[in-house]
């Protein structure tokens, strides 16, 4: 399952309208943010992208080795909505603090002359950071901001692509791994529902996959003593789930206890606070922040 699929852009307006009434101190963020959000569903509704083809022989050998679908440089995006949304979201950044507006501000006049944003579509899938930083010292700008641009308008095609690789997905033999299994990046939120079932949001595509309960996703550890959580009596619905061993964290949403509509992208900006106390606690994430949400 990919949650970026599930809410309409209305629903998505109202969920953002539902964290900001219970949380005022992230207003001001989720405003940017909720207009992000609602340009990605515009520009996901337009994407026209060729489904990636798997073939069975290549499907049964992923399935044994516990390989994910795909790598990330897989994935194939539509570069003119890819290319729209880029400029979209850097208008959009001129009204946000300052360090983004005056970035937003260069890059849009580069956009104008030499810089492409496939370009940087293309860097960010090949994992090629130096690319960003060449391109952050050539025009004296935040790498984070420009990788933070770029991400986000290549969201949507990333949540499409695995949306139709899911079909692939053997439902009979759950995955019960810690990386996706679309496209095998660490998840950035966990999930339960229903029966207390948990389940792992991807980093980087937003793909959605069941997991055993008790079980730490970065370092497999399945040693209850070791995996601890905390939480706020005041936030019941979130809880930080920590490792002993491998020192890493993982928020978890519990959907049982929210009371609202649920876009994962959204619940990780507005619980940003447990990362600076779990960080606090001595324990890291398990994501890499440069291509963070």
């Amino acid at each position: 399952m990919t949650l970026n699929s599930a809410l309409t852009s209305e629903q998505i307006k109202k969920a953002v309208a539902a964290v900001k009434e219970n949380k005022p101190v992230y207003a001001d963020m989720l405003d940017f943010y909720g207009r992000i959000f609602d340009a990605q569903q515009d520009s996901k509704n337009r994407i026209r992208i060729q489904p990636l083809q798997i073939t069975a022989e290549m499907l049964a050998v992923k399935a044994q080795e516990k390989f994910p679908l795909i790598e990330i440089k897989e994935f194939t995006f539509d570069e003119t909505q890819a290319g729209n949304l880029f400029v979209t979201i850097c208008k959009l950044a001129k009204k946000a603090n300052p360090q983004m507006a005056a970035a937003a501000e260069i890059i849009l006049k580069a956009v104008e002359t030499t810089l492409k944003p496939n370009a940087l579509f293309a860097g960010l899938l090949d994992g090629n950071e130096a690319l960003f930083e060449n391109v952050a010292e050539e025009f004296k700008i935040d790498k984070q901001v420009l990788g933070f641009i770029t991400y986000n308008s290549l969201k949507p095609c990333l949540a499409l692509a695995a949306e139709q690789l899911a079909s692939y997905l053997n439902k009979d033999e759950p995955w019960q791994k810690g990386y996706c299994p679309i496209c095998g990046s660490a998840p950035i939120l966990s999930i339960l529902a229903g029966e207390g079932d948990r389940s792992l949001v991807c980093s980087f595509c937003w793909h959605q996959w069941p997991v055993k309960r008790v079980f730490c996703p970065f370092c497999e550890n399945r040693d209850g003593q070791s995996l601890q959580y905390f939480f706020s009596d005041e936030e019941k619905e979130f809880r930080v789930d920590t490792c002993d061993k491998c020192k890493k964290y993982l928020k978890t949403l519990d959907t049982r206890k929210a009371g609202r509509l649920i876009y994962p992208p959204l619940e990780q900006l507005s619980s940003l606070h447990l990362d600076y106390k779990a960080k606090e606690m001595g324990y890291e994430s398990g994501i890499r922040l440069f291509v963070q949400v």
